[in-house]
């Protein structure tokens, strides 16, 4: 077992990161960062310190999760979330509250953007609580203290912030009224205590986190999630996650650009115990992985394969390229999925096929229901640059949704193979 490979292990059980799925490059990273803080002559030493040592422990997940959200990201599911509450509300009256779980939180921006939503809905605050888990504690202080920069603030609809926020020195703080509504705590997904003596809630957002998980994982962390969620309530996910839930017994509401689920049938609502208040977890405990992996992410990336027979030559990346996959990023993060794939057209004709913008198409196909597409596109990616671990990823969970667990275990033994070659080059 390579030195590497104990970090890896160790942060698969604590957290579920299948580091296939990510490339051991920000694992390594972090570990040298840690060895550096601590004045660690090599790996060993520092091995030796993180099993020994809680806090180094979470020292480590913490270098290894660098949170990326922002606030209405995705902003149709909020709509729909508006939506789907009020009729909620309806049915249910002064019986008891609306309930909404948001895991995992990152600093904040989701829950308080799900609060938000609620109050344009027209929600008084008595009518609806909203519960906030995340592994690690500086995010959840951080979320707790309310004080974001401009980098929070994303999209072309932002006017929330003058309804919401007031300026401070360093930054914009959020109001009182929206942070009394959300409750935060540090606690893990894959815990089995989560959903031990906890109601239902009526929504619950899980986005871009089960793709990142091997299949048992993936098993395992949605069987939770819909132990978390009423058989008449919503599970908002992320884009490319919907064929994995349909595939474990959950069904599209058919909401477009908001990636909602429920479960499968449609029973009377059940009587269910009387409201149970959240409790954090007491003791330490698996975490999530980080917010930080996420499939709209601006990431040039050069072209350095052999291009796929086509009528144009791939061109090298330049500013121009650059900026237009920056740009697909952003439609894609704001819902925008036509005007995304005709960016994507965009760049082909100007510069090219390059893997990234075919894992573009696959990803928007993909979130279309699109799935022969999809396919089609993720392997023109991996044609080009075999080892894209975004496409490899999607590839395998698409594959998986679709009860191949045969082709999507070969596509994680192909990244791992790549990853113990690139291992042994280095140590050469």
């Amino acid at each position: 077992m390579s030195e590497d490979q104990r970090f890896f292990d160790f942060l698969k059980q604590r957290i579920g990161l299948d580091v296939a799925s990510v490339g051991p490059a920000i694992i390594e990273r972090a570990v040298r960062q840690r060895c550096k803080a601590l004045h660690m002559v090599d790996s060993d030493h520092y091995w030796q310190r993180l099993i020994s040592s809680y806090e180094e422990q979470q020292a480590l997940i913490e270098s290894v999760i660098v949170p990326e959200t922002w606030f209405f990201r995705y902003p149709e599911s909020f709509a729909t979330l508006g939506r789907l509450a009020r009729k909620r509300l309806a049915e249910v009256g002064t019986r008891r509250i609306l309930r909404i779980l948001s895991l995992p939180c990152s600093t904040g921006e989701e829950p308080y953007s799900i609060a938000m939503a609620l109050f344009d809905a027209g929600f008084a605050g008595h009518q609806f609580k909203v519960e906030a888990l995340d592994v690690s504690p500086l995010s959840v202080a951080r979320a707790q203290a309310a004080v974001y920069g401009k980098n929070s603030f994303r999209g072309e609809q932002t006017d929330f912030r003058e309804r919401y926020f007031s300026v401070v020195n360093d930054g914009y703080q959020l109001s009182e009224r929206v942070r009394e509504q959300v409750s935060f705590h540090v606690g893990n997904l894959l815990d089995p205590a989560l959903v031990v003596n906890h109601v239902p809630y009526d929504f619950v957002f899980c986005r871009n986190l089960l793709i990142y998980f091997d299949l048992k994982t993936q098993q395992q962390a949605l069987d939770v999630l819909k132990r978390l969620t009423r058989d008449d309530g919503v599970l908002f996910i992320g884009p490319a996650e919907g064929s994995l839930l349909a595939r474990l017994g959950m069904r599209s509401i058919c909401a477009p650009q908001s990636f909602a689920f429920s479960h499968s049938h449609d029973p009377m609502p059940a009587a269910r115990p009387a409201l149970a208040e959240f409790k954090p977890l007491t003791r330490p405990l698996p975490p999530p992985p980080p917010p930080s992996i996420r499939p709209f992410a601006p990431r040039p990336r050069p072209h350095t394969a052999t291009p796929a027979p086509a009528p144009q030559k791939a061109r090298p990346a330049t500013a121009g390229a650059s900026t237009l996959l920056e740009q697909i990023a952003t439609l894609a993060n704001e819902g925008k999925s036509s005007d995304a794939r005709q960016a994507c057209e965009q760049f082909l004709q100007l510069y090219g096929p390059q893997a990234q913008v075919f894992y573009w198409l696959g990803l928007l196909s993909d979130v279309q229901g699109q799935t022969a597409q999809a396919q089609s596109f993720y392997r023109k990616a991996l044609y080009l640059e075999p080892q894209h671990s975004e496409a490899l990823a999607h590839l395998a969970a698409l594959l998986a949704s679709q009860g191949d667990a045969a082709g999507a275990l070969r596509l994680q033994e192909r990244a791992a193979r790549h990853e113990r070659s690139v291992h042994s080059e280095r140590k050469q």
